[in-house]
């Protein structure tokens, strides 16, 4: 009986720089042109130097880490501008940022959710308790709510709101994982257990996640 060849698994930083190059040449159809011109332009400042100092051969190949590094770079950015903009405006395209942010925070997403299809998700960190709204400003009313809320179910947790959003008060989609990633850690690792073991006793609704797929940009090259 013949041995059946078993099916080699695609490692999931190739699934997930496929991903991105697929949503980034959506939006920019020269992408390989760019890229390609990128590497070229390296490595012909590389070839320059080294027939300066007299060093061609040596100097090419070490420019070539270089080009590949500087290439990788141009593309980890163009795939992150195109990520968002394919989500930019979509219902739940908020709660698609914070659920990407792996590492340190857990997201409920729509703990709140009105007709006019504004959004309130809650997210728990180091931080402590980061209340999401997106939607017009009648979410404020919302985020209030959900703030007190958390205020009484953990007491002495410390509790953020954050307006998603273009313009006064708000926080752009394109930074949003930044600004809360930059918020100061007031919670010990026990305490943030804690606070997730009483946390997860609320639950919260769901929601339609925006179609446009979301690369997680921790697992593409920036360097």
């Amino acid at each position: 009986m013949a041995r059946q060849k078993k099916e080699r698994k695609t490692p999931e930083w190739v699934k997930t720089i496929r991903q991105a190059y697929q949503v980034t040449r959506k939006a920019r159809p020269l992408l390989p042109l760019l890229l390609i011109l990128v590497f070229a332009i390296v490595m012909a400042i590389g070839i320059g130097i080294g027939l300066i100092v007299g060093r061609t051969i040596y100097i090419s190949l070490m420019a070539i880490p270089f080009a590949i590094i500087i290439t990788l770079f141009i593309f980890s950015r163009l795939a992150e501008s195109s990520a968002y903009a394919s989500i930019e405006g979509q219902v739940g395209a908020g709660a698609s940022v914070l659920m990407s942010i792996r590492k340190g925070w857990s997201t409920t997403a729509g703990v709140q959710v009105a007709r006019n299809q504004d959004l309130v998700h809650r997210s728990l960190g180091r931080a402590g308790v980061v209340v999401t709204g997106e939607g017009t400003n009648a979410v404020r009313v919302m985020m209030t709510d959900e703030r007190r809320k958390m205020e009484r179910f953990l007491s002495g947790v410390p509790v953020h709101e954050v307006l998603v959003g273009d313009g006064e008060g708000r926080v752009p989609i394109r930074k949003l994982q930044k600004h809360l990633k930059k918020l100061p850690k007031k919670l010990t690792k026990s305490q943030l257990r804690e606070a997730r073991a009483r946390e997860r006793s609320l639950g919260g609704a769901k929601l339609p996640m925006p179609k446009g797929p979301m690369p997680n940009m921790r697992k593409i090259p920036k360097r």
